[in-house]
């Protein structure tokens, strides 16, 4: 079965650079959308992860699927398809998402237990 190259630890800022680069260079930057229709396809994937969980499939399990058995499917792989457009949109909108996340984090430690109380 393929497996992701082995590589380090990747920052922010690399996953940001690389999913923009690879989503230019096939041609995804060149196609009109507004930041509306691209966030769509974020939950699209959100959804992917949703019916493969669904259809059985062990929440960490990653499959291979397509006439060569080359094509990663699975939980874990539609989260990544996540992070990546997630990545890619802060490119083509210049989001600084590493310091998004941060501010987030730091303002989530202020957070009371199970803040809003809501059971899930």
């Amino acid at each position: 079965m393929p497996k992701g190259k082995p590589r380090g630890p990747m920052t922010i800022e690399a996953l940001v650079n690389e999913s923009a680069r690879i989503a230019k260079s096939k041609g995804w930057h060149n196609i009109s959308a507004t930041f509306a229709e691209k966030l769509c396809l974020v939950h699209s994937e959100v959804s992917e992860a949703l019916e493969d969980f669904r259809t059985g499939r062990l929440v960490n399990e990653i499959y291979y699927e397509g006439e060569d058995k080359d094509k990663p499917c699975g939980v874990p792989i539609e989260l990544a398809d996540v992070m990546i457009r997630v990545a890619d949109l802060c490119y083509l909108y210049n989001i600084d998402l590493q310091e998004a996340i941060w501010i987030k984090q730091d303002y989530n430690e202020t957070r009371s237990h199970l803040h809003g109380g809501k059971k899930l």
